[in-house]
């Protein structure tokens, strides 16, 4: 008998087409798929289908994602199940960042069975795959386009907050790293991105060192005055050296805000909180990985002393 495989399945993902093809290609392969109402519901059937299962594919957007890799946690078995995804959301840098180009190369992926143990991110206890971003507005979630959210995932909601929100209140940010707490950085910033999965600068480096134990931050000091809604804005707002950018490396960053709590996106989930415990969990998580996944990116800085 081979391998037991359950699809958890958000029917309402990106436009439909997506998710509905991934449903008739896994019954045909004998899979079996159960269909999320969403939120909870999603973690709930993660867990239970880890349960039963030798592998659980997440099909929808990267929050289906997040919320499957949930579910699979609270069953205590992520040492134990495989992962995979069925991308079919509007933002899915996740698959993309793991070299997975589609619904039909996604099958092509599972069935190839190369498998890689990858980090997972944590912010206060909660999980996160891609990328934890703080200082983002509410308004910015709701004013985001669909195109530019398929192009660029989670930094389409950063530069929509830049252009949108002309009286920015700075954050009074304090940052931390390692186990010891050592200060790293301190003063007002626009914006804090950390990322697991999501390299910064955004559209032509997109992959991250996923197997080093390490999440990437990036602190937005300034606004440049750039059109932050065209295309290349994302390359041009976190080039490499530029002077408005701090970056650390670190398996541990603790976060200070002083002042209200900020709202804090974790693969589009939000929270709000003004302090922040990261960590990097190195190799939480068996996943699928396609072809195209570099288990070992070329760095573009150098480590914080832990």
């Amino acid at each position: 008998m081979g391998p037991t495989r359950v699809v958890v399945r958000n029917p309402n993902s990106g436009d439909g087409k997506r998710t509905k093809r991934a449903k008739t290609i896994a019954a045909n392969r004998g899979w079996e798929v159960l269909d999320s109402q969403g939120g909870e519901h999603t973690i709930e059937l993660a867990a239970q289908a880890a349960q039963r299962a030798d592998t659980v594919v997440a099909c929808g957007g990267d929050g289906t994602l997040n919320k499957t890799v949930q579910g699979v946690q609270n069953a205590g078995l992520l040492d134990d199940v495989s992962m995979g995804v069925l991308p079919a959301g509007t933002g899915n840098d996740f698959a993309d960042n793991i070299g997975i180009r589609g619904i039909d190369h996604a099958f092509e992926v599972i069935d190839s069975g190369e498998c890689r143990r990858l980090d997972l991110g944590t912010a206060n206890d909660r999980l996160f795959l891609n990328s934890c971003v703080g200082g983002l507005t509410a308004e910015s979630s709701a004013k985001t386009s669909r195109s530019l959210k398929r192009r660029l995932g989670v930094l389409a909601y950063v530069l929509t907050t830049l252009s949108t929100t002309r009286d920015f209140e700075p954050l009074s940010l304090w940052v931390s790293v390692g186990p010891e707490r050592d200060p790293a950085w301190a003063g007002e910033a626009l914006m804090l991105l950390v990322g697991n999965g999501r390299r910064f600068p955004g559209e032509q480096m997109r992959q991250a060192n996923m197997e080093d134990g390490m999440v990437n931050a990036v602190i937005i000091e300034d606004a440049p005055a750039i059109d932050y809604l065209s295309k290349g804005a994302a390359d041009r707002l976190l080039r490499r050296r530029a002077s408005h950018l701090t970056r650390i490396k670190s398996s541990h960053l603790h976060v200070t805000h002083d002042g209200d709590p900020v709202q804090f996106s974790l693969d589009g989930e939000m929270i709000e909180t003004n302090e922040l415990t990261v960590d990097s969990n190195p190799g939480a998580i068996e996943f699928f990985v396609g072809d195209d996944y570099d288990p070992a990116p070329e760095e573009w800085s150098r480590p914080v002393k832990n």
